[in-house]
């Protein structure tokens, strides 16, 4: 039968234009990637006729079903008798092909959370097909004695299906990955040929099962104008997959990309084959140029477009015409998951570190609480950007309006801040409207490690729900620190990290190796620091990625000042960002990849203390000159803190109340104090403390030190100086009084 052209199955447009904003596989499997969620919520301001889809989520579980694994070993068979392999894992695999039958469909409703009474028939090590992923739980039994039931069957079928994964790679499509596809195919693609070529391909297994979404999709909106979002590399071949086939069957639907990878890589497109596949290339925030785009539907090429590329007379050119100023953050809108399968998402355990798991556990509401970065100085960063560059807070009531609005729609009050870096002071005043309102809600983001986070500071974001901040930590050398700007030092790092971990709060480092300059002893006496922060108990994850100079970096555009010389790429017609370079002063970094990777896995799982950090590479390396105390030492200088008159008083408590005998009763956050002091200082602390609670009040309106202080009773037989140094002061503030 003839597929249908939009000509013939898609309604004339009277109004308009129909808007299907797609995110490619693909991404997370726990959660969808907020681009679209961000669009939408704007746009469905402007237009009613908006939609969203994740193909990823929906090709995933198009594969990882019953009909979607007879599939899968139809086509191993068939590849099995071309082409014979030794391979063991594929032996295996076909051998318990009717256990894998039998047991997906379960899998997949324990992880959406459907179904949690397979945790029981899963942790039972007699129900899935054990595979060579399994073997790594020799390694892992420690854990299982401290993970409860539904965590430990969460990770033995993450192992499960990260089985089924590595036989995909191995069988029928080595370019598969479960959050990634085809990536190194748009990694440092300054030519478009290698993508041209792999997409000319007759379509694998997983090409038609994305394909088949995307039909089921075209068809059910009937779009006029398909955006679709390329936050990863892993994502563009996916996304222009998904542009092949509309083109193919739906001829008269027009195509925009955009997303991050766009924007960092796609700058300088001179590529006219890329539309063979699309029509437009959007650059940075994706409000202004799709409003554009459907505003001029009819005759874009004459209308007012917005930072847009599109083909002309078989050259590349952009368009910029559009008079109106960037959308301010502000107006941006409330991101809305509306038509995205929410119940669909899985809760992954790949690695049983309690912080590294929630990028894959749980389903998070995304949320940003400031466009761009506060900082803008490190070198290696694209400071230069849109996304960076162009800092813009939003107001602490106004976030709270969005998490409201997001708890209602999708009931649930997990959040995570995608910030480039939250910005303390909007932070604090976030977490003191949370608990103005009697919000109870979980949330993690991310922060650099200033020092302005203190422990009453930390103390405040925990009671507001925070459970985990991830920041950069780079790499762990003040010299090197200095020299990317980074402004923080390794016994700030320390400091804050305390902090956050006394709070209750969980921290995450991303590291970084091969930075410009960095000798080998560096890299070793770095991750000695790290070994330390970890053996200390106050970092509890970390990710080590080595150095890459980009060319909107400083680093990039200004090489010589960082001691190397750019060697490569040229510019290309495709893709131009990652750089290739020299670094006469510094070491091999190539070399350490494997032995960091190593050490931090050892360090996350709680072992490997007690080893000297030379130990995890297999050539020889000089031994690292860094104090063995050096993080304690650096805990142990912690500046006494100091009661600064202008600090704002915050009780975190419940209403505090008097009894006989001048006894003050304090309901703490954490657990209940009772303190005897003068009837006097007792009224006052009790007026004091119900004055200070966060619920009906504003981040102006908190009393401070100094305002305490003035109504302190004349007549009392201490002085104002004299009882805030005291043990009953100590106790308050023990109990829940904050001073920030």
């Amino acid at each position: 039968m003839e597929t249908p052209t939009v000509t013939d199955a898609f309604p004339l447009r009277s109004a308009m234009p129909r808007l299907l904003l797609l995110t490619p596989p693909f991404t997370q499997l726990n959660t969808p990637y907020p681009a679209t969620a961000y669009l939408t919520g704007y746009l469905q301001s402007k237009i009613d006729t908006i939609f969203q889809a994740d193909l990823g989520i929906e090709t995933f579980l198009t594969l990882f079903s019953r009909p979607g694994l007879v599939r899968l070993f139809e086509a191993i068979n068939l590849s099995h008798r071309r082409n014979p392999t030794a391979d063991t894992r594929v032996e295996q695999a076909l051998l318990l092909r009717e256990r894998y039958l039998d047991t997906i469909d379960p899998v997949i409703r324990f992880l959406q959370g459907s179904d949690p009474s397979w945790a029981t028939q899963i942790c039972r090590r007699r129900f899935l097909p054990e595979g060579p992923r399994f073997l790594k739980l020799d390694d892992d039994h420690w854990a299982f004695g401290s993970l409860g039931l539904t965590d430990r069957a969460k990770h033995l079928a993450s192992l499960y299906l990260d089985d089924l994964a590595d036989l995909i790679q191995a069988t029928v499509d080595p370019r598969f990955g479960l959050s990634r596809y085809a990536e190194r195919l748009a990694t440092s693609a300054t030519s478009f040929d290698p993508l041209d070529k792999a997409l000319c391909e007759p379509p694998g297994l997983i090409d038609l099962m994305l394909e088949e979404v995307l039909d089921r999709q075209m068809q059910r909106v009937k779009p006029h104008l398909v955006g679709i979002t390329v936050p990863f590399p892993g994502n563009l071949y996916g996304a222009l997959r998904s542009a092949a086939l509309i083109r193919r069957r739906y001829p008269g639907v027009k195509i925009a990309l955009g997303g991050g990878y766009v924007n960092t890589e796609l700058r300088e497109l001179s590529e006219p084959r890329l539309f063979d596949f699309v029509d437009y290339v959007t650059l940075d925030a994706g409000e202004r140029p799709l409003l554009s785009l459907l505003e001029s539907f009819d005759a874009p090429e004459m209308g007012r477009l917005c930072r847009t590329f599109l083909r002309r007379d078989g050259k590349v050119q952009y368009i910029n015409t559009a008079s109106e100023q960037e959308i301010p953050f502000a107006e941006c809108g409330t991101p809305t998951y509306r038509g995205l399968p929410l119940r669909s998402y899985l809760s992954l355990v790949e690695m049983l570190n309690p912080m590294h798991r929630l990028w894959s556990d749980g389903r998070w509401n995304k949320l940003t609480v400031a466009h761009g970065c506060y900082w803008r100085k490190c070198a290696f960063c694209d400071i230069g950007l849109d996304y960076i560059r162009r800092y813009e807070p939003a107001p602490a009531t106004l976030l709270a309006d969005r998490i409201d609005a997001l708890i209602e729609e999708t009931g649930e009050t997990g959040f995570h801040f995608v910030d480039e870096a939250a910005p303390p002071s909007r932070l604090a005043d976030l977490a003191l409207e949370l608990l103005d309102r009697g919000r109870a809600i979980s949330w993690w983001g991310n922060i650099r490690f200033e020092e302005v986070f203190t422990p009453d500071f930390c103390r405040l974001l925990s009671a507001s729900g925070c459970i985990a901040v991830t920041g950069g930590m780079e790499v762990a050398s003040d010299r090197l620190l200095a020299l990317m700007e980074k402004g923080i030092t390794v016994a700030q790092v320390a400091r804050v990290a305390h902090a956050f971990t006394e709070a209750g709060i969980m921290v995450h480092a991303y590291l970084m190796y091969g930075f410009p300059t960095e000798t080998a002893g560096e890299t070793i006496e770095s991750l000695e620091r790290v070994r330390q922060l970890f053996e200390a108990g106050i970092l509890h994850s970390a990710f080590w990625h080595r150095f890459t100079a980009t060319r909107h970096s400083p680093v990039g555009l200004n090489p010589g000042a960082y001691g190397i010389t750019i060697t490569g790429p040229a510019p290309g017609r495709f893709a131009n960002n990652d750089l290739t370079h020299i670094d006469p002063s510094g070491s091999d970094p190539e070399r350490f990849g494997p032995g960091l990777a190593k050490a931090i896995y050892n360090y996350m799982h709680g072992v490997g203390f007690d080893a000297d950090v030379r130990s995890f590479f297999d050539f020889p390396l000089s031994k690292p000159k860094v104090s063995r105390n050096l993080i304690t030492t650096a805990l142990a200088a912690v500046p006494s803190f100091r009661d600064d008159l202008e600090r704002r008083l915050v009780w975190l408590g419940g209403v505090p109340s008097l009894s006989k005998g001048s006894s003050l009763f304090l309901p703490g956050r954490e657990e209940d104090r009772k303190i005897r002091i003068e009837p006097a200082i007792a009224v006052w602390l009790q007026s004091v403390l119900d004055e200070s609670r966060p619920r009906g009040r504003k981040a102006a309106a908190y009393l401070t030190l100094a305002d305490a202080a003035k109504r302190y009773p004349a007549k009392s037989k201490k002085s104002f100086r004299a009882f805030i140094k005291s043990r009953e002061w100590k106790a308050v503030r023990e109990a829940g009084l904050l001073l920030l």
